[in-house]
């Protein structure tokens, strides 16, 4: 399984992901407290990241947190994304409390 490098923008953070696993997951090993991982589902909307570079395959999301729109311009959830490549995120929403103390 190829590990791709995932930097956090907000916080100069840097994580491996492989492509097996979802950029929620690769977050998690982090091990930092306070990052909510809400659902895991796609369902909740907590971990919404915009993909600043990099290729990354998706799985379905609640379109009442990610419309097509939003899909299109790279803002996703971290919980239903992959990485393709290495990847620059920046996380928004609700978890951007979390992560960026």
């Amino acid at each position: 399984m190829p590990k791709f490098d995932v930097l956090i923008d907000n916080t100069g953070e840097r994580f491996a992901c492989s492509d097996a696993c979802s950029l929620l997951e690769g977050m998690m090993a982090l091990d930092r407290k306070g990052i909510p991982s809400g659902c895991r589902n796609g369902g909740c909307g907590v971990c919404k990241v915009a993909i600043l570079s990099g290729d990354f395959v998706t799985r379905v999301m609640s379109r009442a947190h990610v419309s097509e729109a939003d899909e299109r311009v790279g803002q996703v959830l971290a919980c239903r994304v992959r990485p393709a490549s290495d990847i620059r995120l920046a996380v928004i929403g609700r978890m951007k409390k979390s992560v960026c103390r």
